[in-house]
């Protein structure tokens, strides 16, 4: 019996060893990436969206778990230049990075003008500089920045894991068919899972 045992530990630990680096490694090549929750998202805002506190909420967990680990961390801000912008308009209360997830001073900020955030940003050279390949993505909005970055991060070679309830967005209409803001929401987690993102719940990557 002591034998049969010797010979199944034997033969389990070069896998265990190789778990517990490859956990080190994706530790190691993982960042935070926090896109556009902004205060024109919330009520009070210029467009708020359906859910943006909880998932802010969310997000802040998943934040502070890498403060904790000391993982690296990217907000992405949006701002919009000239006289007739409105939504994050540069330099009003509404472009300002929600406090739930606001950024400690030795964290990446990166600004863009586009939905998606690589975009005439140094979002992408950052990120190799870093030696990151693996990026935990929340954010808003779902059907837009999140979705854009998203795929423009996978076309860059990058992982993705997408925290779902860690992004909102809002109803939307197309030739008179309305659809809910949990209806849009869901249906981009949807297409985004599989090849592009893994997406998860924050209680599930926090557990796991």
């Amino acid at each position: 019996m002591k034998l049969k045992i010797t010979i199944l530990l034997f033969c389990f630990l070069p896998f265990l060893s190789f778990a517990q680096t490859a956990s080190k490694i994706n530790k190691m090549n993982t960042a935070l990436l926090i896109i556009d929750i902004q205060n024109d998202y919330f009520e009070g805002g210029v467009l708020p969206l359906t859910g943006s506190l909880e998932a802010s909420l969310q997000a802040k967990r998943i934040l502070e778990y890498f403060r904790k680990e000391k993982l690296p961390v990217i907000h992405v801000q949006h701002l919009s230049k000239g006289q007739a912008a409105t939504l994050f308009k540069e330099g009003g209360n509404g472009m300002v990075i929600h406090a739930n997830v606001f950024p400690l001073a030795d964290e990446k900020v990166i600004s863009k003008e586009y939905p998606n955030a690589f975009k005439e940003t140094d979002l992408q050279a950052y990120l190799i500089q870093m030696g990151i390949k693996n990026l935990i993505v929340c954010g808003m909005q779902t059907h837009m920045c999140v979705d854009a970055s998203v795929r423009a991060a996978k076309d860059f070679g990058f992982e993705i894991t997408l925290i779902g309830d860690a992004c909102a967005t809002r109803p939307l209409e197309v030739n008179g068919v309305k659809s809910t803001a949990a209806e849009v929401h869901n249906s981009f987690l949807a297409a985004l899972n599989g090849y592009y993102s893994k997406v998860l719940s924050a209680e599930f990557f926090l557990n796991n």
